[in-house]
């Protein structure tokens, strides 16, 4: 399976937008790891919870939605997909 996912940092105030073959839960430890990478965004915060997740039919139709709400550059945009479930799926038909 393949997914866009949208993690969330109380400390931070931010979300932070990625794609993924990987299950979002082994994702997040990644990103969680003290050693995945200290120049990383998320290594800013150690609080990232999982906010939202997208499961896709590939990795391209992931990463094109991916781009699609970090291009929106909007957090009302980000919890509008959490609350109304046919912007997810405009998303999925369009890309």
């Amino acid at each position: 399976m393949h997914y866009c996912y949208i993690l969330y940092s109380n400390s931070l105030h931010k979300h932070y937008i990625g794609s993924s073959t990987e299950e979002p839960n082994e994702r997040l430890r990644k990103h969680l790891n003290q050693h995945y990478g200290i120049r990383k965004y998320t290594a800013k915060a150690k609080d990232w919870e999982i906010y939202f997740v997208i499961s896709c039919n590939t990795i391209e139709q992931a990463r094109k939605i991916e781009k699609h709400i970090k291009g929106m550059k909007s957090s009302s945009y980000i919890k509008s997909l959490k609350l109304y479930p046919d912007l997810v799926e405009k998303l999925l038909s369009k890309y």
